[in-house]
C-alpha cells in the first residue's frame, strides 16, 4: 500500500474535529484546510485544478498509469499529492485542488493577487462543457459526495440546498452548485490562465475524443517522458469498459474510486462519460435544455469553444 502523508494529514483533521459542535466543526475545518491546500500547493512542482465530473480522476489514473509503466511505481493507488514522489523521490509533486470552492478558494486567491508563491509551478486547468457537468455534479452531489465536503460547501452557500430533496432543475440554477457556479468557475480561471506561458488548458472533449493526442500535449507539458507505445497502453487501459471493469472490481486502493453500489448504475464513479450527453438527459425538458444553452451561449468565456456558433 502507498501511503501519503498529506491524505494522513487530511483526514487527521476530520478526525479531531468529529466530535465538535456543527458551528465549531465546520469552521475549524475550513480554516485547517485552508492551511494544509497551502502547504500541499507550496510543496508541489504540479498543480492540476479541476472540478468534480470534469474527468480529473480518469486523468490522473492514467497519469499514474504511464508513471507506474516507466518508473515501476504502483499503479493501484491514483495520485492526488505525494503518493508519486514517496515512492521516486524523482517524481513531482501534484497538488489536486478546485481552487475555487470552499477551502480550497485560498488557490484562486494567489493567481488573483499573482503570489510569488505560484513561481516555478506548471498549472494544469481541466474545462468541460458546463451543461455535461452540472448533470453529472447533481449525481454526484446527491449520491456520492461525502458528508464533509457537503457541510463545507453549503456553510458559505449563499442559498441553502437540500441534497435529499432538491430536484434536478432546482439544482441545475442554483446560484452556488448549479450553472451560474460552473460559469463564474470556468471564467475566472479562463480569465486567470489563458494568457499564462506556465499553463495549459485542457478540455475533456479533447481527452475523450483523442485520448493518445491529449495525453502527449499534457506529457508534453509538464516534461514527462512518456513514449508513444506508454500512451498506446495507457489509452487502452483508460479505456470506459475497461475503467468500469476495474471499478466494479475495487482494483484501485483509493477511496474515492470504490464501488458504493452494485444495483444503483447512478451511484458508479465511473458513469457514462459522454461527450454533449446533458442533451440526451434534458429532451424531455426542452424549456431547461434552452435556459442550459443560452446562458452558456452568452454568458461562458469563449475561449473553451463551447459556444454554440451554428
Amino acid at each position: 500500500m502507498v501511503l501519503s502523508i498529506d491524505r494522513g494529514l487530511h483526514w487527521t483533521i476530520l478526525v479531531l474535529t468529529a466530535p465538535l459542535p456543527h458551528a465549531w466543526r465546520v469552521r475549524l475545518r475550513y480554516r485547517w484546510l485552508q492551511r494544509l491546500q497551502l502547504r500541499l500547493l507550496d510543496r508541489a512542482e504540479l498543480l492540476m485544478i479541476r472540478h468534480p465530473k470534469t474527468g480529473g480522476t480518469w486523468l490522473r489514473t492514467m497519469l499514474t498509469h504511464l508513471y507506474a509503466q516507466h518508473y515501476g511505481i504502483f499503479e493501484r493507488r491514483v495520485f492526488k499529492s505525494d503518493e508519486l514522489s514517496r515512492q521516486n523521490p524523482a517524481l513531482p509533486r501534484w497538488a489536486i485542488t478546485n481552487g475555487t470552492a470552499s477551502w480550497e478558494k485560498v488557490v484562486s486567491e494567489l493567481f488573483a493577487s499573482d503570489s510569488p508563491r505560484l513561481s516555478g509551478k506548471k498549472t494544469l486547468f481541466i474545462a468541460r462543457h458546463p451543461g455535461d457537468i452540472v448533470v453529472s455534479w447533481y449525481i454526484q452531489y446527491t449520491k456520492r459526495t461525502k458528508h464533509f465536503k457537503r457541510e463545507l460547501l453549503e456553510w458559505e452557500a449563499s442559498v441553502p440546498i437540500d441534497r435529499e430533496n432538491i430536484s434536478r432543475e432546482d439544482f441545475i440554477k442554483h446560484p452556488d452548485f448549479g450553472l451560474p457556479w460552473l460559469i463564474r468557475y470556468h471564467n475566472f480561471w479562463a480569465m486567470q490562465l489563458k494568457q499564462r506561458d506556465d499553463a495549459l488548458i485542457v478540455r475533456y472533449e479533447d481527452l475523450r475524443l483523442d485520448t493518445a493526442a491529449t495525453l502527449r500535449r499534457i506529457t508534453d507539458f509538464i516534461g514527462a517522458p512518456f513514449s508513444e507505445e506508454e500512451i498506446a497502453r495507457t489509452v487502452a487501459f483508460g479505456d470506459f469498459e475497461n475503467m468500469r471493469k476495474l471499478e466494479s472490481k475495487n482494483y484501485f486502493q483509493n477511496n474515492s474510486l470504490r464501488l458504493r453500489s452494485t444495483t444503483d448504475p447512478e451511484m458508479r464513479k465511473v458513469r457514462r462519460a459522454q461527450v454533449g450527453g446533458y442533451r440526451n438527459d434534458l429532451e424531455a425538458e426542452p424549456e431547461l435544455l434552452d435556459w442550459i444553452e443560452t446562458r452558456v451561449n452568452n454568458d461562458l468565456d469563449p475561449v473553451f469553444g463551447y459556444r454554440d456558433t451554428g
